[in-house]
């Protein structure tokens, strides 16, 4: 059947080359110019499978007080006249009630545990290369307190088979001997060896390049404006191509990988996907000295950011804001960013050729995401990965093929509708 795909991100994209191998006729439709160019394009690089947990727990609504009005919080809110914001906020407090981390946790590590192995069969069979790393994602500590409370972590991980190891700071230094000028300020870490780190772009553009030689069309610089339905299904998406025509794409199913932008399509349609943006940063810097520059992906504790080596580039990532759907830089979490890179990294990066981006992560207030058939059969969703759409990008693409085509998918998650 033909399947028609909204979006051209890793998820995607990644559902595009699995529905291709399932046999189906596959259009890709994107706004963009190509694949990856918008929430894929510059995140942090870590496919984090021991590090999925939601940001939604029960130390959370007191977190987010204390960082509130702070314009470099790690998590910052701006109340907007939004009403989707609102429901979004008190979804996410109900979230943070004991009874819901479990089950959240659960759900996030099997989907990125699976989207891992699928990573990896990709990976060999198609023959990818994008600055892949497989050192493990080192956490380090700074703050005593901190470092005992993500040992509570690091068990409730263990409990699902993975091997996140609490480690001292000596330990920390010997894994990632970039760090060694401020081992007198770090109390501790926790490691994962089995996590890594790479280039969702670049992971993409190849999947992409693989995709279109199986046969699947990519449709760029092409805006989606509407869904159409007819008798009860989904029966084609209205759009405006790159020369300004108006056009029609029919389909026998459609999947959409919006991110951020899903809820805008879905609700004319009664599907209401309770999805709001969380607007992240990178900062790139190019590396001038390889050897005072970190190997393992680490992730600062401290100030919530994450830092991953991408060739001759390292890649530092986080923060987050609750501010609606604008992409503006702010010049203080921009700086703030640079210093904390400079403070520990001083003789390893050009600070003057610095690049800065933003992205709109698609969060759901679980940071659960969205999954499988919408109460119109033939319309099935793939999107609201929040952080993790690169750790789960290449499994979900898999496990809505499976979907789509009839099959049982294969992680143990609560995909929606089946």
């Amino acid at each position: 059947m033909k399947v028609v795909i909204l979006g051209a991100g890793v998820v995607g994209t990644c559902s595009a080359w699995w529905l291709r191998q399932h046999g189906h006729e596959v259009v890709v439709l994107d706004r963009e110019t190509g694949v990856a160019q918008e929430t894929s394009f510059a995140n942090g690089g870590q496919i984090s499978v021991s590090y999925a947990e939601p940001w939604a727990n029960p130390q959370a609504p007191l977190k987010l007080l204390k960082w509130l009005g702070k314009d470099d919080a790690p998590l910052l809110f701006r109340p907007q006249f939004d009403w989707r914001q609102w429901i979004w906020g008190l979804a996410f407090l109900r979230e943070c009630l004991p009874s819901r981390l479990a089950p959240n946790i659960r759900a996030m590590v099997r989907l990125a545990q699976y989207s891992q192995e699928t990573l990896t069969q990709m990976r060999q069979e198609m023959g990818l290369e994008y600055h892949q790393l497989q050192k493990g994602i080192l956490n380090f500590y700074r703050d005593q307190q901190e470092f005992e409370g993500s040992q509570k972590a690091a068990d409730v991980m263990r409990d699902y088979g993975l091997d996140r190891r609490v480690i001292t700071a000596d330990e920390v230094v010997a894994l990632e001997p970039a760090l060694a000028p401020h081992r007198a300020t770090i109390v501790g870490g926790d490691y994962t060896e089995t996590d890594e780190s790479g280039d969702a772009h670049l992971f993409t553009v190849q999947v992409f390049e693989r995709a279109q030689a199986a046969g699947v069309q990519f449709d760029f610089s092409t805006r989606i404006t509407r869904m159409v339905c007819e008798h009860g299904r989904a029966a084609g998406v209205e759009v405006i191509r790159s020369d300004g025509s108006y056009d029609r794409v029919d389909g026998d199913a459609f999947v959409v990988a919006l991110g951020s932008f899903t809820p805008q399509l879905m609700r004319p349609l009664g599907i209401h996907c309770l999805i709001y943006p969380t607007k992240g940063y990178s900062a790139s810097f190019p590396i001038i000295n390889p050897d005072a520059a970190p190997v393992v992906s680490l992730t600062d504790s401290k100030h919530k950011v994450v830092y991953s080596r991408l060739g001759d580039t390292l890649r530092m990532a986080g923060t987050a804001e609750l501010s609606g759907y604008s992409r503006t830089l702010s010049p203080v979490r921009c700086q703030a960013m640079t210093d904390q890179a400079r403070e520990l990294f001083p003789e390893a990066l050009d600070f003057e050729r610095v690049q800065y981006w933003s992205g709109l992560r698609p969060s759901t207030p679980s940071n659960v995401p969205l999954l499988g058939r919408s109460r119109i059969p033939n319309l099935y969703l793939n999107t609201g990965h929040g952080t993790l759409g690169w750790t789960m990008g290449p499994g979900s693409g898999r496990a809505i093929a499976d979907v789509v085509s009839g099959a049982t998918p294969q992680p143990d998650f609560p995909f929606i509708g089946i």
